[in-house]
């Protein structure tokens, strides 16, 4: 077992609140006084954890490509490219790592959004929130963050051309390198 953090400092009721589904999944418990535990061994969560993603993003990537609105896709480059380009020049900073988040959610949400199914969506932001509580010991430095933009960019530029084939082959490369940075490799 690992404890990631002691989280009785800064968190409140409405995250433990959040993290009730993952509890009844035997992902973690809360513990109301003392913190957040995560019970399953940390790099068999990872892999599952990432296992789901892809499972649920590769099918919904096509369907992204093949569907997404134009407007979309161009906002969501646009947003990627001014992003990266403020990575670059200033580094990392508390309301950059906000707005990376932001991005990353965005475009993930999406690509998962599109299916139109709110079983997927539900369980889809439960992992999402599971991979949060395993980032929480991870340093983010401009090169992983520019690595992770650069491999979004790859999907979108691939779902813009309209090339299912390419978005999917490109998602696996991100998928793959996310749980690399998730367990610290790269």
């Amino acid at each position: 077992m690992r404890i990631h953090h002691d989280l009785r400092a800064g968190w409140n009721h409405r995250f433990q609140q959040r993290q009730r589904p993952s509890e009844a999944e035997g992902v973690l418990t809360i513990h109301p006084r003392s913190g957040i535990q995560c019970v399953q061994p940390w790099l068999e969560l990872t892999r599952a954890t990432y296992q789901f993603r892809s499972i649920i993003e590769r099918a919904a990537v096509r369907v992204f490509t093949e569907t997404a609105d134009e407007s979309l896709l161009e906002t969501l480059t646009t947003c990627h490219t001014a992003l990266i380009a403020r990575m670059e020049a200033q580094g990392v900073t508390p309301d950059g790592l906000a707005e990376v988040d932001a991005v990353g959610q965005l475009m993930h949400a999406s690509v998962i959004g599109i299916m139109h199914n709110p079983l997927i969506d539900i369980r889809y932001r439960r992992m999402m929130n599971d991979l949060r509580l395993l980032r929480l010991d991870r340093k983010f430095t401009a090169p992983i963050i520019l690595r992770t933009l650069r491999e979004h960019m790859e999907i979108l530029a691939a779902c813009t051309r309209r090339d299912a084939d390419a978005a999917e082959a490109a998602l696996q490369v991100h998928l793959h390198a996310a749980i690399q940075r998730n367990i610290g490799f790269m």
